[in-house]
């Protein structure tokens, strides 16, 4: 019911009326029915009417007299608000039997005609338009005097009568010039709009959209803003309905392009009313992108939102309301580095001199705490809102400290500078410390603090606010319990992290689950006990297939986490045969990585410890570097090209301590790389700096986890 089904659109002219002025013609002063006197005009009108024709056209008219005087007696008493007199008075209009001959009238009379000669006959025994019209609003009147009364479900079948009516006339629509001589049209558009409210306001929302579709169906002349009206209440009537109703009958909404669903249907006439407005054709309504904006995300077309947003005209809303609107839609479609650009644009000089946009500052900190490489600029942006909400607002402030202590812990992590990264740290710390003061209640502060206290492997803290985390959920988030289990596994007891892990599988979701069976299986790893981990491995891939195999289409992003999730099990799979010395089983395991097109640099790493493994240094070289030019900052391949490159004699040791220096930059606490800085060192005959480079990784191993914590 998106478009009107147009009919032929023309003029009528009407024939001049051929019965005595009827109570329908008459002028009606506010105080009562004070008539015209004279019909001296009727010989003019009947010259060339025959004597019976003039019987008849009389009869008609006296029959008519009747229902018309009720008609406006009973308009009079709805005037004056007397509810229960202007039924009594409309009750005794007898609707069915004159329905019919109204259909007739508005059929003939709207029906285009040649100019009429003399000596033609004009239209016989057919009512008028004018009283057509006042039939029909004594219909209307009556139907709102039932709804002012509270039978809303009586007043709807009234309103359908006019309908009937009028459509049984005019199947094709109304033609146009209908409303300059009379209310027929006028009366019509009263009824079509009021009949789906009628349903809606007793819960009837299956005949309300049936209403409001009857409404679109065809070219009924309704102005532009009232269809708009009419097209916007559909939508939301079909979005917040609850339930689906049946699909559009409209002949030219069939095929491929028709609407499959209520959300569909919406979808379409929220983008007609968006396109008319930007064409000017109607005037602005906020509740168009509100539902818009509903309608799009329920779909996950949040592109689309996006592209319907940057059409708005300009002065609909401001620059830092367009853009922070813009940043949500681009954030929610994956999108975050468009929509931290845009948001720059809200903290940039141009808005220097306007009062801060703090919801956009607070989304801006959020993206950028998500991104290590956009830590510096999320700072930026958490500090703006700490500077605009204190005093204020203190859970936008303790919102706030929680992103800039992430920010802070994401630049340390990425900063060459040693003075730098301590300065970030203790910054992290505090900021984080600070929100968990302000906002005791947010578990999300407490899981971060966690985390910092780990990165910079404060254990004592970071098991403490690992546990205040899951107690804060009552132990049913995965992350708390992989948290807590990693803090475990860096103090060393790995039979206890193990066991955490087993009472998490416990108390999480199947897709959760997946993720810590494959730590438990690190664990079993680092225990040293290969065929059990191999068997956790089993039931994992088992596990993914089935899963993978219920996902439905939509939940891409799901899909593509498992997908992942399959491809590290199948690589650390190939690390327990390379350590076993099966190579083909480890080249099994690589290349069914290979099938799921999740083939990283950790994959060419794994390739290249296989070969490393087999002795076979120059491959290994080539599939660290490959490793290396998928991700240029990944740590492992840095490390193990340094180590090869120390194996493969003193003419390479330059360019291995380069290696490992990079690494160490990058990941200070990475113990291999410390490991094979003091093996370099020992064969340039350092031996102070060996030791001391041995001690540091023997502490930083004591100390690390079996897997990274983020």
């Amino acid at each position: 019911m998106l478009c009107a089904c147009s009919g032929e659109q023309f003029k009528f002219e009407e024939p001049a009326p051929q019965s005595p002025e009827s109570l329908a013609t008459r002028d009606f002063s506010a105080s009562g029915l004070s008539s015209r006197n004279g019909t001296g005009g009727w010989e003019s009108k009947l010259e060339d009417a025959q004597v019976d024709e003039v019987e008849s056209t009389l009869k008609e008219a006296l029959s008519l007299n009747y229902e018309e005087a009720r008609a406006l007696l009973g308009r009079l008493e709805y005037q004056r608000g007397n509810f229960d007199a202007a039924l009594q008075v409309f009750q005794g209009i007898d609707i069915k039997t004159l329905s019919p001959r109204m259909s007739k009238a508005i059929a003939e009379r709207t029906r285009p005609r040649k100019p009429r000669q003399k000596g033609e006959s004009s239209l016989v025994g057919v009512m008028s338009l004018h009283s057509v019209s006042l039939l029909l609003e004594a219909v209307l009147l009556k139907a709102k005097s039932l709804w002012e009364l509270g039978r809303i479900k009586d007043a709807a079948r009234e309103c359908k009568v006019i309908l009937d009516v009028v459509e049984s006339a005019l199947p094709n629509g109304m033609p146009e010039g209908i409303g300059e001589d009379c209310k027929l049209q006028e009366m019509f558009h009263k009824a079509l709009e009021l009949l789906p409210k009628l349903w809606m306001q007793v819960g009837c929302l299956d005949e309300a959209i049936t209403g409001y579709r009857r409404a679109l169906s065809k070219q009924w002349n309704l102005d532009p803003q009232r269809l708009a009206i009419v097209q916007k209440d559909l939508a939301a009537t079909l979005l917040y309905g609850g339930f689906e109703a049946s699909l559009s009958p409209c002949p030219q909404l069939q095929g491929q392009t028709a609407p499959k669903n209520n959300t569909e249907e919406a979808l379409l006439l929220l983008f007609i009313l968006m396109r008319k407005v930007l064409h000017g054709d109607i005037s602005w309504d906020p509740e168009f992108m509100d539902h818009l904006t509903f309608a799009l995300t329920i779909c996950g077309e949040y592109e689309c939102l996006a592209d319907h947003v940057e059409q708005v005209l300009p002065g609909t809303y401001n620059r830092a309301e367009r853009w922070y609107f813009l940043a949500l839609c681009y954030s929610a479609a994956g999108q975050n580095q468009t929509a931290i650009e845009l948001l720059k644009k809200v903290s940039g000089c141009s808005e220097a001199k306007h009062k801060p946009h703090l919801s956009s500052l607070m989304l801006g900190a959020k993206l950028c705490s998500k991104d290590p490489k956009e830590a510096r600029e999320g700072i930026t942006f958490a500090c703006k809102v700490i500077d605009a909400a204190i005093n204020q607002n203190e859970h936008l402030l303790g919102q706030a400290r929680k992103f800039l202590g992430i920010c802070y812990g994401n630049a340390a992590r990425i900063c060459s500078s040693d003075t730098e990264r301590l300065f970030f740290q203790r910054e992290s710390l505090n900021s984080l410390n600070h929100a968990a003061h302000i906002d005791k209640e947010d578990p999300e502060v407490m899981l971060n603090l966690g985390l910092e206290n780990a990165f910079q492997r404060n254990l004592v803290s970071a098991f403490d606010n690992a546990i205040s985390y899951s107690n804060m959920l009552s132990g049913s988030c995965a992350k708390g319990w992989k948290l807590l289990a990693l803090i475990v596994s860096a103090q060393q007891r790995l039979q206890d992290a193990e066991s955490i892990v087993d009472l998490a599988l416990d108390e999480t979701e199947r897709i959760e689950q997946l993720e810590l069976l494959r730590l438990k299986a690190i664990l079993q790893i680092a225990q040293e006990q290969p065929k059990q981990a191999i068997e956790t491995y089993r039931i994992l891939l088992a596990l993914v297939q089935s899963q993978t195999e219920l996902q439905a289409p939509n939940s891409s992003e799901e899909v593509v986490s498992i997908r992942k999730l399959e491809g590290e099990a199948w690589l650390d799979l190939a690390r327990i045969y390379s350590d076993l010395e099966t190579w083909p089983d480890a080249d099994i395991c690589i290349d069914k990585t290979k099938a799921t097109k999740i083939f990283n640099s950790r994959g060419w790493h794994t390739k290249g410890t296989s070969f490393e493994a087999q002795e076979q240094y120059k491959e290994a070289l080539v599939a660290f570097s490959v490793s290396l030019s998928i991700e240029p900052d990944y740590v492992p391949s840095i490390v193990s090209s340094a180590g090869v490159l120390i194996k493969l004699g003193r003419q390479n040791l330059p360019i291995a301590r380069s290696l490992l220096m990079t690494a160490l930059r990058l990941e200070p606490t990475n113990h291999d790389a410390w490991f094979l800085l003091g093996v370099l060192s020992k064969s340039e005959g350092l031996k102070q700096a060996a030791a001391d480079y041995f001690q540091a990784a023997h502490e930083l191993k004591l100390s690390a986890p079996v897997q990274d914590f983020a």
